[in-house]
């Protein structure tokens, strides 16, 4: 595997791929800026526990005074969490700036796939992928991460696109570059806190053995990118999709009004929807990410097993 200088790998997460145990790799910008503190660093650690209960080494990634970090120690995880906003929300145009300055940055999906491929991890549990936003006919607004999936090679487990997103358009973009869709025990794509949505998703996989099998064939066959797996939100924590609708078309209008897009624009609309729902949809939202490292620990291990 190359070596990269500016890259750091856990201690524990650098042992565990030597030897072809399953590692998890998990992003940061939902410590710095998805949740307050210390709820932040609470829900970052707990998430690492639920990948250890379930076989699997954690690998949460971010850049720590300009290195590239693939596995955080526990001060790490508070000083992201403290910071807060202050730190830098960093995807793949931002990582050589923030590296050449030293600075701090809290990696996005886009950047944690491409670090977690530097350092040979291959399944990433997050909440939800960024895509293509509503009006991006007039405002070409899409996500880095879509671009991320077309070419680097790691599984991305989420509860779908995030909901304040357009759906459809998503999965269009994903499907032109080539990007497999796949519902966990599901034919429909989950619209993050709901299970369900009016999407099709590419292929219905029941079990995480298929998936590492699929994973292992793609990558065997040179063909270049990543999977999304959409696993949906367990059902006592989904939320009536009448209500999260009102609280995101909202959201949307509030955003629109203040003048925010661009990489502010997802922070503020999560933030602005768990305002609305009352705190219910941060509730939400961590058991979706809980519910997501745990299927992607059943997948790392399984590719481990196929890959010996």
């Amino acid at each position: 595997m190359k070596q990269y200088s500016h890259l750091d790998i856990h201690p524990e997460v650098a042992a565990a791929l030597t030897v072809g145990r399953p590692v998890v790799a998990l992003e940061s910008t939902i410590i710095s800026h998805g949740m307050p503190y210390p709820q932040n660093v609470a829900t970052a650690l707990q998430v690492e526990a639920e990948v250890r209960a379930h076989g699997a080494v954690p690998a949460t990634i971010a850049i720590i005074d300009g290195r590239l970090k693939a596995g955080l120690t526990a001060d790490e995880i508070e000083l992201l969490g403290k910071r807060g906003r202050e730190v830098v929300k960093v995807s793949r145009r931002d990582l050589p700036f923030i590296v050449a300055a030293r600075q701090t940055g809290a990696t996005t999906v886009a950047s944690t796939m491409i670090i977690a491929a530097m350092a040979g991890i291959r399944v990433f549990a997050t909440g939800g992928i960024g895509g293509v936003h509503r009006g991006a006919q007039q405002s070409f607004d899409i996500s880095a991460d879509l671009q991320e999936l077309a070419q680097t090679a790691v599984t991305v487990v989420c509860a779908g696109a995030k909901s304040i997103l357009d759906l459809g358009l998503t999965l269009e973009y994903l499907e032109t570059h080539g990007v497999p869709v796949i519902g966990f025990q599901t034919s429909t794509l989950p619209a993050f806190f709901t299970r369900e949505s009016a999407f099709k998703v590419d292929y219905r996989l029941d079990h995480p053995a298929d998936i590492a099998a699929a994973m292992q064939a793609k990558w065997e066959l040179d063909l270049h990118g990543g999977m999304v797996v959409a696993n949906p939100i367990p059902a006592e924590y989904a939320m009536p999709a009448d209500k999260i609708d009102a609280a995101i078309n909202q959201a949307l209008q509030e955003a629109a009004d203040q003048g925010i897009s661009g990489k502010e624009s997802t922070p503020f609309l999560l933030a602005r929807v768990c305002e609305l729902t009352g705190g219910n949809s941060l509730a939400s939202n961590i058991q979706l990410v809980l519910n997501n490292a745990r299927l992607a620990a059943a997948i790392a291990r399984e590719y481990c097993l196929q890959s010996v």
